[in-house]
């Protein structure tokens, strides 16, 4: 392969890598940020994030915190180890929607607003609700496509099931 044909090969998509990786960085991003949502109400005290529902009207507040939170530390750790995909994105996705429609929706779009600047650094406004879509995607992507290589699923898929890795 030549210089001119390698330089191709890297600036246009997809990369020379099979396509199976590309939920690799999906689960890695989508996984992490999941699990870190959930332990940041946890450290922080679920009472918090549940005095926030209770604010926000939300039926069941006491129920849905809890919920949420074992559901992001869950569906962090599955999405991450690329297990049970299709399940743990659901209930993500339905944590999501449930923010986006509750605290997001009268922001925007935009996820970051800046304010102002000053001598203390930025000052940002509320956030909209384009992260929310972002996990969205990536979680309905991840389970259209699969976990992926180096994956729970893969793995019991390949000696449980003697079944083919997907895709």
């Amino acid at each position: 392969m030549n210089t001119r044909s390698s330089l191709r090969s890297l600036l246009l998509a997809p990369l020379p890598l099979p396509v199976t990786w590309c939920a690799i960085p999906l689960r890695a991003i989508l996984g992490v940020g999941c699990w870190i949502h959930g332990y940041a109400k946890l450290t922080r005290g679920p009472a918090h994030f549940i005095d926030v529902l209770h604010a926000l009207h939300l039926p069941f507040a006491d129920a849905l915190g809890w919920a949420t939170v074992l559901t992001e530390l869950s569906a962090g750790v599955l999405i991450l180890c690329g297990a049970l995909i299709p399940a743990a994105s659901l209930a993500m996705i339905l944590v999501l929607l449930t923010a986006l429609v509750s605290v997001h929706l009268p922001y925007g779009f935009s996820a970051i607003r800046l304010l102002s600047y000053d001598t203390t650094g930025a000052h940002f406004g509320p956030v909209g609700y384009e992260v929310d879509l972002l996990y969205v995607a990536g979680l309905v992507a991840l389970s259209i496509g699969g976990p992926g290589p180096l994956s729970v699923d893969g793995w019991l898929r390949q000696h449980c099931f003697n079944a083919q890795p997907h895709r």
